[in-house]
């Protein structure tokens, strides 16, 4: 038996189901990662071992397949970001970009150390996990119900938080990189790294404004058809990171600047079904990675963590994020339950996935790294999923809300 066309059955199933049940899920508590998880333990090798992959297979898979779903992410974050008001939030964007998602990284890499690792080591763990993810807090912000259930300001915080804290968190994985290696050290890794970062905002910048203007001219000469135009943000994307990659930037950072720039620049009437489509392809492409993750699972190395993993989980959890928020709830414009909302739903997922592959590609071939990060992640997609729907309607019940 074909194991990869026994994956293309399994994930096509799961996600025609998911299609069919696509407003009633978003009800429940569970998500659509959450169940793709699952299918990836059952087709695991704990239980039918239909898809075996080695640790470089795996690390490879991972580091495409996630890279390229955070473009897809981030463009989708950025197109529904209203950049009209984009400067009333500077401020909070900053203090959630330069200070909650550092912070974050300290108090993950403080947590990691429970688990045994050496502090390098902890400190990339806490790098990698720090980045709230595009793809899991999307399943919390959009869609009717969050539309109804949540106000304006919360679902604008998570969004643009998650689409730009994802490329912003490489400078601190490249500098957590640079201490574990050996041969390279934390200072001469800054400099490059702020290249990538300026690098990829001057690209995106460029690029996006350029296909906003492009798409304008062509609607106006009526020589784009409809069809193309409903993928043209998502050809944007795919353009923005592979120049990226050519010169050396960072590329899920210049997709999400590529978008903002393009949200600025076209009239909403024209974007308005791009995000449509652009929502349901990040939707359902989103479930590939997280069967691949329940497949890869490991197992035996979290068991070696011993009664460590669940005070990591849990310190992670309730630690990483919450805590900081609510410190940070007046000068974020929020009410203290809008603070404990946007605190706790700092899923992580996707990125942290995609930053332990780069860091493996950059030579970190710790097992210890995978090993925690995806404990970490598994825990997140298990925590937020179930706990998404509930606390929409428990917020939406509250007095207290904003």
């Amino acid at each position: 038996m074909n194991s990869l066309h026994v994956a293309y059955a399994a994930i096509g199933a799961l996600s025609v189901l998911l299609a069919l049940f696509s407003n009633r899920i978003r009800e429940l508590p569970l998500s659509g990662p959450l169940f793709s998880l699952l299918l990836g333990v059952a087709l695991g090798p704990y239980a039918l071992d239909l898809f075996p992959l080695s640790t470089e297979t795996r690390d490879s898979l991972l580091l495409e397949g996630t890279r390229v779903l955070l473009a897809a992410s981030v463009m989708t974050a950025a197109l529904r970001f209203p950049v009209t008001s984009i400067r009333g939030l500077l401020p909070q964007f900053a203090l959630l970009l330069c200070v909650v998602m550092p912070l974050a990284a300290v108090v993950t890499g403080t947590a990691a150390l429970m688990l045994g690792l050496p502090v390098a080591l902890a400190a990339l763990v806490g790098a990698c996990l720090c980045p709230t993810d595009p793809v899991l807090a999307a399943s919390v912000v959009t869609g009717e119900p969050a539309e109804r259930n949540l106000p304006a300001r919360v679902r604008q915080l998570l969004t643009g938080e998650s689409g730009a804290n994802d490329g912003l968190a490489l400078l601190l994985v490249g500098t957590a990189v640079a201490a574990v290696l050996p041969l390279t050290g934390p200072g001469d890794a800054v400099g490059r790294l702020l290249l990538e970062v300026v690098g990829g905002v001057a690209l995106g910048t460029v690029l996006g404004a350029a296909a906003g203007k492009a798409m304008e001219a062509a609607t106006r000469r009526r020589e784009l058809e409809e069809g193309p135009s409903l993928v043209f943000t998502l050809l944007i994307a795919v353009t923005a990171l592979g120049a990226a990659r050519l010169i050396g930037v960072g590329g899920v950072l210049a997709v999400f600047v590529t978008g903002l720039a393009y949200n600025w620049t076209v009239r909403r009437g024209e974007r308005g079904p791009q995000e449509n489509i652009d929502e349901a392809v990040n939707r359902y492409l989103a479930l590939p990675v997280f069967v691949l993750l329940g497949t890869v699972l490991p197992w035996d190395e979290w068991i070696g963590f011993g009664l460590a993993a669940p005070a990591f989980v849990l310190a992670v959890l309730l630690l990483r994020r919450p805590p900081l928020v609510m410190a940070f709830t007046r000068p974020l414009g929020l009410r203290p339950r809008g603070a404990a909302f946007t605190g706790w739903f700092g899923p992580m997922g996707v990125s942290a996935l995609f930053y332990a592959a780069h860091s493996a590609h950059e030579g970190v071939h710790d097992p210890r790294l995978f090993a925690a990060v995806s404990l970490a992640v598994t825990a997140s997609v298990v925590a937020h999923g179930v706990t998404s729907s509930p606390f929409r309607r428990l917020y939406a019940r509250s007095p207290d809300q904003g």
